[in-house]
């Protein structure tokens, strides 16, 4: 089932289980012996029944109201089921009553009736009640229930300000954003729904449950994108975490009348310098494959505004990828060990979390490019060059550039791969006879001692 709020799709999502006929002997509130009783569980567009006619439940009644309730009865007179009747008035007018009827009801589960939409009036009240009807006996009616149809958006957007971060300005960033958002002027507004994207999550007012019993939603509970106004037609207050540390920042606000109607949209546009920590290697820098530690300075109005507690630091450039937390000092520093191991470069993205939940934008470091392909060399077949022949056998020669190297493991034209060990220095020499004619790729890549795969490297040359 769905309905258009404010010409958006709303939908209350159905979470109703397979319920059989098997069922009903344990369904909620079963009728005592003695024939029919009034309905129980009673729901207006999803939304609770109102029996204060001061206070309605407000709908929107765009594609008509659902108005149900369970029939109860525990000695029903046949095995059709029950009828469950519906009368329904506008209050300014009870003479014009309409009666609606749902036949063949199990006992125990839902019985719904829709209130067309050409027989609403938007901005009035209606009330209605129920009956359980089976044969020719009659339970007593329910207490009449009350709903009020709005079919109309809030007729203004709403007004966004801040107390911290001016719109259309740059600001330090490390605190909160404090958001007031106003009715302007709207006298229905309810609350506002709230959020970094102009896509707004499309609020849900109900499930179905068990027996098709609706279990209504108070949008409000949802504090990331909802806050109730103080008062009807008020405004409402959130304190706020950017999603990025730095750059441009949006929010895209609407407000919500009583049946959840939404206004259209306000924007606010700011600018947060960037919050990210300095990061600072060791003098001087370790070589390849050797251990680095490295300090992480807070920004200093990211500390100012709330002590950074913790750093997230992402590694990149070896055999995987690793993110780890690194509790921060007192003073906001922290450090970390770090092998600069990345067979083309190792880098780091580091950004800092604060005690009031501030995420900085990432300070980077990176070692630059590293080449860690071996040097290879030949005594008859020369790099890029035509030479030796047949059946003329040479050498190639394997060097490091990089790290404790334990073995290489080379190709010639991505034939099988062949795996030598490495000899004192991390040294390696093959011996090689052609049996064709014509150009050739000797590719040779290097393995450390730990287990770390070097950057390849591709040697080219022909055969006479």
């Amino acid at each position: 089932m769905s309905r258009t709020l404010g010409g958006r799709l709303r939908a209350a999502l159905i979470a109703l289980g397979v319920a059989s006929l098997a069922l009903v002997a344990a369904s909620p509130a079963v009728a005592a012996a003695g024939g029919p009783t009034t309905p129980t569980e009673l729901f207006n567009g999803y939304r609770a029944c109102s029996t204060d006619a001061t206070a309605p439940t407000y709908v929107w009644g765009g594609d008509g109201v659902l108005i149900e309730g369970i029939p109860q009865d525990a000695t029903p007179s046949t095995d059709n089921g029950l009828t469950v009747q519906y009368q329904v008035w506008p209050v300014a007018d009870p003479t014009q009553t309409t009666t609606l009827s749902h036949t063949q009801d199990p006992t125990g589960f839902e019985a719904a009736v829709t209130v067309q939409s050409d027989s609403l009036t938007d901005g009035q009240t209606y009330a209605w009640q129920a009956q359980t009807v089976d044969g020719s006996a009659s339970s007593a009616w329910s207490a009449p229930c009350y709903f009020a149809v709005d079919n109309t958006q809030p007729s203004a957007a709403p007004t966004v300000t801040s107390s911290n971060y001016p719109q259309g300005g740059w600001d330090q960033g490390g605190a909160p954003v404090q958001f007031t958002f106003g009715a302007n002027g709207v006298a229905d507004v309810a609350g506002y729904e709230f959020g970094w994207q102009s896509d707004l999550s499309v609020p849900v007012t109900a499930y179905i449950g068990d027996y098709g019993i609706p279990q209504p939603v108070d949008v409000y509970a949802d504090t990331k994108d909802f806050v109730p106004a103080t008062t009807l037609g008020g405004s409402a207050t959130v304190s706020l975490i950017p999603p990025s540390g730095s750059g441009p920042m949006t929010l895209y606000v609407v407000s919500l009348d009583r049946a959840v109607n939404e206004s259209t949209q306000s924007s606010y546009a700011f600018y947060v310098s960037s919050t990210g920590p300095t990061v600072t290697p060791p003098t001087p820098l370790p070589g390849f494959d050797k251990t680095a530690r490295f300090t992480f300075t807070p920004n200093s109005g990211v500390q100012a505004a709330s002590p950074v507690v913790s750093y997230t630091v992402q590694v990149n450039g070896g055999p995987s990828t690793q993110t780890v937390t690194v509790k921060a000092a007192k003073d906001g520093t922290a450090k970390l060990r770090v092998k600069l191991n990345g067979s083309t470069g190792t880098w780091l993205t580091v950004s800092s979390t604060s005690a009031n939940g501030w995420v900085s934008d990432a300070g980077e470091w990176s070692t630059g490019s590293v080449d860690t392909t071996p040097t290879v060399s030949s005594d008859v077949y020369a790099e890029n060059g035509t030479s030796g022949g047949v059946g003329v056998p040479g050498t190639f020669t394997f060097t490091p550039k990089q790290g404790k190297v334990a073995s290489y493991t080379y190709s010639f034209n991505y034939g099988p791969a062949v795996t030598v060990k490495a000899g004192a220095k991390g040294v390696a020499t093959i011996n090689w006879t052609p049996t064709d004619d014509g150009f050739y790729d000797l590719n040779v890549y290097a393995t450390t001692k730990d287990g770390l795969v070097l950057s390849a490297y591709d040697y080219y040359f022909s055969v006479n």
